[in-house]
């Protein structure tokens, strides 16, 4: 097994010393780092994403997982951006106004990361101008709306129609939550619904190559 593939594993696995050790090895050895991210770090969010759809793995091992490959993303980041290299979306995500849980945002965001989007989280309990105001000052090509209470759910109405007002219709709103189903999505006008996190990163990716 080469140390690229070990790295892919080790995120996989959740093994955050390993994944460090292996980056940092990768570095020393001139691979590129763009390359560690695409061929060793997307791979692995990728297996992991398709074992929690099949129910091979749940939550916390998609998180464990995700925090591994945050802290080799720490460690190429730096170079990325000494060379120029950005990720080619950027991503707004949050919990709409009323609501403050953000395991499942939180999640998202991370599998995104994972996936080479440049992410904003704007926390919870975001009221619609805070999204559009983001949205607009990052040049973001995606949004994501999250709410697991039926009672927050307007919220996602208003922000999407506030998104219209304010003529940003390229912008693609993806939302998602416990009470979120596609109709409702269809319903509000958004662009997308996605029922996971892993499913997200593979909306996230139709919706933005559109």
């Amino acid at each position: 097994m080469s140390e690229l593939q070990e790295l892919t594993a080790a995120v996989e696995k959740g093994n955050r010393k390993e994944a460090i050790r292996l980056t940092n090895l990768l570095i020393e050895a001139g691979m590129p780092p763009m390359d560690i991210v695409e061929t060793g770090l997307v791979p692995a969010m990728s297996n992991v994403g398709e074992k929690f759809k099949n129910n091979e793995i749940f939550v916390p091992e998609m998180l464990i997982a995700a925090r591994a490959m945050k802290e080799a993303m720490a460690i190429i980041q730096p170079l990325l951006t000494a060379a120029g290299i950005k990720p080619k979306y950027t991503a707004i995500i949050g919990t709409v106004q009323g609501d403050l849980h953000d395991i499942g945002k939180n999640l998202v965001a991370m599998m995104l990361k994972g996936a080479n989007f440049n992410v904003i989280d704007i926390g919870t309990n975001v009221p619609p101008e805070k999204f559009v105001a983001a949205a607009k000052e990052h040049e973001a090509q995606l949004v994501g709306l999250s709410a697991l209470l039926t009672t927050t759910m307007p919220a996602m109405k208003t922000t999407v129609e506030a998104f219209r007002t304010a003529g940003l219709n390229t912008v693609k709103i993806m939302i998602g939550g416990a009470p979120i189903t596609q109709e409702f999505a269809d319903e509000i006008g958004a662009d997308g619904y996605s029922p996971d996190a892993a499913s997200a990163v593979d909306l996230a990716n139709k919706m933005v190559a559109a």
